[in-house]
Formats: C-alpha cells, structure tokens, sequence
C-alpha cells in the first residue's frame, strides 16, 4: 500500500493583503440574447415509459419482472390475454424516454428523444420504440414518441470474449416525439416583461438596462437587482413584443468577466479564468512516500516434533523523501505563471489541485474557486 503526502508551505507573503486582484483586464463586448433570456420562456423536461422490441436476443432477462408485466399489459390491450409468468423478454427491453419541451411548442412539431435501458438489456441496436406517452411536471401528456433508434456503441461477442464501443444501451429517436399539447407562453398574458442574467452581476444588469435605454431613447428598463431587468411595456400591442424583444436582444453591452478557477478532483481537469492573479509569495512543494509490503511466510517444524505449521507475515516498511522545491512568484503573477512554475519542478494536475484548494483556504487566492 503506498501513501502519498502532499505538503504546502505558503510563506513569504510580503504585501499586508497577500494574494491581490490582477489590474483590471479590458471588458469584452456581447449581444445581450448571449447573457440573458426571458423570464418565463423556458424549456420544459419530458418523461416516459416505454418498450422496446425488435432486439437480436440482447433484451432484458426473464428475473426483470416489469419487462414481462409491461409486455403482458399491451398485449392485453390489444386482445390477447397471457399469463406474464410465460412471456420471454430476450427480444425487449422496458426503457425510459425522455424529450426537452422547447419554448413556444405547438402541436405537430417535432422533438429529439432519448432512450434508456433501466432493466439489464445488454444492447438496444436495431430495437423499435413503440408508441410511449411523454409526461411533464404537472402529469400531463405532452408529447408521444415512437420510431427506431440510432445508437452511438454497439457490444459484440459473448461471455469472456466481448467487445463494447461507448453506450449501447441508449440511443436517440431523431424526430421521433410529436408534440401533442399546446404549451407555448403568451407574451401579452405575462404578469410582468423581464430579462434574467444568466450569471449574478450588478454591473453588467446595470449595463443591460443602460444599452435597452440608450437604444429606445427612454427609460423603458430598470435593473431590479443583479439578476433581473424589468421592462417597461405599457401601451405596447401583443404583437408588438416580439419585436421589442428581437430589438432588445441584438444590442450589445460591455462586460467584464469575473476571476474564476474551476477545477475538477476527480480526473485534474484545471480552467483558468483570464483575470486572475496572484501577489508576491513562495511555495514550497515535496512528496513523501511510504510503501508497506507484507509477505505471508510458512513455519515448517521439524519431522516429528510437536510443533504446528504456523503462517507468519513478515512486514516491511520503507519511505522515501523528495527535497521540496521551491517556486517563487513575483507581484502581478497570473495562475498561468503559478502553473508554468509548478510543471517546472514536476507537479502533476492533481498536485496543482491540491495547491489551489490551500491557496483558496489560506485566504491568499482572490478569486473564486468552483470545485466539480
């Protein structure tokens, strides 16, 4: 078993506030549609059982119970009346499919739907979809689906000598749900007409409703906080709106990013927002390892003897240390510069992790840390 330690010595901090802000970084210019949307025109998320046939003997097994009462029940459905206990189901698979309702769907518009084996289908290639009702939130049915699938993997062989390509037990319906209930949103029937940032900033909602008021050459927007602007449409006809909105949208407005690392810890994934940096300071990175091995000897006693064979571990322990180097940054160093440093002495994307997260917890990164 081998244990890794890593440790971190932040010293050397020579300004009182440590880790300060970069100089500030120009703003880039967006259309105000890539940062904001309307509230109450949203996508809605769709939900379904169904069954699948048509497979090649990669179906669910006969110890799925539901595969068996599912097909029992739409036979019986259509007449034929057999016991679930007699059905085979190697040829099905019971799955469940889901859609995204879009803003503003109408009957007969057609969806994308996904499927998914939830029993232990060992495939779905060259399975049909039939007929499944699509549910939203409120248990209404919105779409139905129906159609054959496309997979993106595929498995072949059988028992120890098989071969598996992505995710062969879900597929897609291209075009495959229709839409069978009107859940469009009435622009003129909504209590109020507001934009929604996508991400929490006064400065850039203050922004927004500068540009919308600059470009109607009145005060039609008022930022509410840092996350909606309310827009003033009293005296507008309903089919006036869509243009207002189509205007609003097109405007852009100057923006300044805010200073983010994003990190993942579990595969060292590392993204670096532009606008951070770090202040004058000294990192000290080494790696101790300690490696125990245990090997199982037999105690044989003598012919004769009244001795018992004994099994006897034999333990050893041995550790090894890394000199810790060292990695100085000056004032006005970005984390590219943080980074460049530590892949000089070797540190690995895990390594880079660890140091951002102590960085963060000492108070000295002055940017916000999202961890996935």
């Amino acid at each position: 078993m081998i244990m890794r330690y890593l440790f971190l010595i932040l010293a050397l901090l020579q300004l009182p506030g440590g880790l300060r802000a970069a100089k500030e970084s120009a703003p880039r210019t967006v259309r105000i549609k890539d940062i904001a949307s309307v509230e109450g025109v949203r996508d809605n998320a769709l939900i379904g059982y169904g069954m699948v046939v048509g497979l090649n003997g990669t179906g669910d097994r006969r110890q799925t119970v539901f595969s068996t009462q599912t097909l029992a029940n739409i036979l019986r459905r259509m007449g034929l009346q057999i016991p679930a206990s007699s059905v085979r189901v190697n040829n099905i698979a019971a799955v469940m499919v889901t859609a995204t309702l879009p803003p503003f769907a109408r009957p007969g518009m057609r969806l994308d739907a996904t499927v998914s084996s939830v029993g232990d289908a060992k495939s779905l290639e060259g399975g049909l979809l039939l007929l499944t009702s699509l549910f939203g939130a409120d248990g209404q049915t919105y779409a139905a689906a129906q159609g054959p699938l496309a997979l993106g993997g595929y498995t072949a062989g059988g028992r120890g000598n098989s071969v598996q390509v992505n995710h062969p037990t879900t597929a897609r319906i291209a075009a495959g749900c229709i839409v069978e209930r009107d859940a469009a949103v009435e622009l003129a029937k909504l209590p109020r007409l507001s934009l929604l940032m996508r991400e929490s900033d006064f400065s850039t909602a203050q922004a927004v409703a500068q540009a919308i008021n600059r470009d109607a050459g009145r005060d039609i927007a008022v930022a509410i906080d840092s996350r909606r602007i309310d827009l003033l449409s009293d005296g507008l006809a309903a089919q006036a709106l869509p243009g207002l909105l189509a205007r609003v949208e097109q405007l852009s407005v100057s923006v300044y990013s805010r200073a983010r690392v994003v990190v993942n810890e579990r595969t060292g994934t590392i993204v670096l927002g532009k606008n951070v940096s770090l202040g004058a300071c000294s990192i000290l990175h080494g790696n101790l390892s300690i490696a125990i091995s245990t090997e199982l000897e037999v105690s044989q006693p003598a012919p004769f003897s009244q001795g018992k064979t004994e099994v006897v571990p034999q333990t050893s322990v041995r550790a090894s240390e890394s000199a810790a180097r060292k990695v100085e940054l000056h004032e006005g160093a970005t984390v590219d510069d943080l980074i460049g440093g530590l892949q000089q002495i070797g540190a690995t994307a895990r390594d880079v992790v660890a140091i951002l997260e102590a960085l963060k917890a000492a108070g000295a990164l002055d940017a916000e840390l999202e961890i996935l």
